[in-house]
């Protein structure tokens, strides 16, 4: 092979398999460390009792709203500054990332708003157990009040991301996820000089690991990625900058926030069977986290990889990453498949599981599991939708799968009365998000793709 143009990014003549490997394994690490506490903090909180458990799994959708936002918005920064770079306008890609930080502190700023003043009517509103809601009420603020972590640090990581420096977010969210770890214990059980703080513990624990993976992302930002500079004493938010960001990163919010919708029809159909059904799912959400965020580190090396190349006009380059995306998300889902079907007691048993919980769990996830690598070629698709500015399709798609068709089948299976039946509701939402995914993503390649030169060489 040649040797590359001095200024040429990486991202357009490394080979495709070595740089997707190369960009996704750090970014797949970290997200597994960010799933491990995760469920660490899960783990610890089941000690304290059932009902802190369900109560943790109740406030999961308006944590799950929080990272759609910051994600999403992320996302669509992400997509813009890697095309920005590949066409070589390094003066937009800078104006992008200001952008970003900017949205950042606006996102912050409306949770903590939410966090003092809707905490404790967002909990009164799902259930009438006193216990539960004071349980959840004084989670929920802590992690809503101290945001500014969460919020930032995922910005700042895409910006790393978007230039090619996913190891550096390996750092970044392994000190986050460390800190939690050991933190989770210390303030939850009150051990040595740590006060004793239950369910809030373990909210401080998490806002502390947030802050600190944050301030390490600002360090890297300010000292690696020369790529980008900050001008932020002269910065003015520029319009049309936001607009483009959030053309990709809307039906990105959205398509995650319709996930947080989804829990919550999911948390009242299973409240109707027992907050032992509703401790269950909290729980597969939790244990699912090690096999699609994996995944999700997956498409973060992607994207840019497809919009850059995409930005420069390589048709090769970004029909490869996304068949070797393909590829490995699958083989990623086939694993957890294996581990859910043959294992589900073992997992059920970290979170100090009662015999019921463990009749119901056992079911939940072998049923729910049989959706996974169906799954992974779907979040593939719809991360490639992303890249090449299509991210509406992928807001459809979700939307039908979770609202248009999850919800439902959920509700109608929930009337016959067996609570095992409900869970069948996931691979059969799966399927249509499979068959929708294939017509979208051919319908994509035909109107981006068909058209760019052909290549000799990836």
């Amino acid at each position: 092979m040649s040797n590359p143009p001095v200024q040429e990014n990486k991202m357009g003549y490394v080979p495709v398999n070595r740089l997707l490997i190369s960009m996704s394994v750090p970014m797949m690490l970290s997200m597994l460390v960010q799933a491990l506490y995760n469920v660490v903090d899960s783990v610890f909180v089941s000690y304290i009792g059932e009902d802190a458990l369900t109560a943790v799994s109740l406030a999961f959708p308006v944590q799950t709203l929080m990272i759609a936002i910051s994600v999403g918005t992320s996302v669509g920064v992400n997509a813009l500054l890697s095309k920005n770079l590949g066409e070589k306008n390094h003066q937009a890609a800078n104006r992008a990332a200001e952008n970003a930080l900017f949205l950042a502190l606006i996102g912050t700023i409306v949770f903590i708003v939410f966090g003092i003043f809707c905490v404790r009517p967002f909990f009164a509103a799902q259930t009438k157990d006193a216990r539960i809601v004071e349980f959840g009420s004084s989670y929920l603020s802590i992690i809503c009040v101290f945001c500014v972590g969460l919020f930032f640090q995922v910005m700042l990581d895409k910006l790393l991301i978007s230039t090619g420096r996913t190891l550096y977010t390996m750092y970044t969210q392994g000190l986050g996820a460390i800190t939690n770890i050991v933190l989770d214990p210390l303030f939850i059980f009150g051990i040595g000089p740590f006060p004793k703080m239950g369910v809030a513990g373990a909210a401080v624990a998490t806002v502390i690991g947030q802050i600190a993976a944050m301030l390490l992302s600002i360090y890297f930002n300010l000292r690696k990625n020369h790529e980008i500079h900050l001008d932020l004493k002269r910065f003015v938010p520029h319009l049309e900058t936001i607009k483009r960001i959030y053309a990709v990163g809307i039906p990105s919010i959205l398509m995650t926030s319709v996930s947080s919708v989804m829990v919550l029809a999911m948390n009242a159909i299973l409240m109707g069977f027992s907050s032992t059904a509703t401790a269950v799912f909290g729980v597969y959400f939790k244990l699912q986290s090690f096999v699609f965020m994996p995944v999700f580190g997956l498409n973060n090396g992607m994207v840019p990889i497809i919009s850059y190349n995409y930005g420069a006009r390589k048709k090769k380059r970004v029909k490869d990453t996304a068949r070797y995306a393909s590829y490995y998300a699958m083989s990623i889902m086939l694993i957890g498949t294996l581990i859910f079907q043959f294992v589900p007691d073992v997992l059920l048993n970290f979170f100090n599981a009662s015999p019921d919980m463990l009749r119901i769990g056992s079911v939940a996830l072998r049923v729910i599991s049989f959706s996974f690598v169906m799954a992974g070629f779907s979040i593939v698709a719809s991360s490639v939708f992303q890249a090449l500015g299509h991210g509406m399709s992928s807001l459809i798609i979700s939307v039908a799968r979770q609202l248009g068709v999850l919800v439902p089948v959920a509700y109608l299976l929930s009337l016959t009365g067996n609570l095992h039946l409900v869970w069948w509701a996931f691979p059969i939402a799966e399927v249509v998000s499979l068959v929708m995914s294939v017509v979208v993503m051919q319908r994509v390649y035909q109107k981006e793709i068909n058209h760019l030169p052909d290549e000799e060489t990836a």
